[in-house]
């Protein structure tokens, strides 16, 4: 497509789709589904740039390759499994980790968001694997 409009839009409505994506895996790590709508979120991000653009445009934007995301995605969720396994607990169990931050403060890292954030990547890169392989040009005879 090569509507001028959606190109300019493009620009803002990636950000904030990215912005709207880390919100809700945010927010979702302690609730079902955060991972997975912030990675449809993230992937949609790219796959409108796609239709604004071009899908090799969109292509050439991305720094990670869809397969990448999904890798690093399936390491995250891995990674997340062996806090629990070393302190001889269930598998999947949740581990937190409590940083002391200023006033009083404590910020928590968990294994639920690591497994939320390992989602989050292999759910954007199979958006993205599923976006480019349909709009892969083929040759008609």
């Amino acid at each position: 497509m090569n509507s001028i409009i959606l190109q300019i839009a493009s620009r803002y409505v990636r950000w904030l789709l990215l912005i709207f994506a880390v919100i809700a895996l945010l927010r979702g790590h302690n609730y079902p589904g955060g991972g997975f709508i912030g990675g449809l979120l993230a992937g949609l991000s790219i796959v409108f740039e796609g239709f604004a653009h071009s899908p090799g445009y969109a292509r050439d934007q991305l720094r990670i390759s869809p397969p990448g995301f999904i890798a690093t995605g399936l390491i995250l969720i891995l990674a997340s499994f062996f806090p629990a396994v070393l302190k001889g607990e269930n598998l999947m169990t949740g581990t937190w980790v409590s940083l002391p931050m200023i006033f009083d403060w404590e910020l928590k890292f968990g294994t639920p968001l690591l497994f939320d954030a390992g989602i989050f990547f292999a759910v954007i890169g199979v958006t993205l694997l599923f976006f480019f392989s349909l709009k892969q040009e083929t040759q008609w005879r």
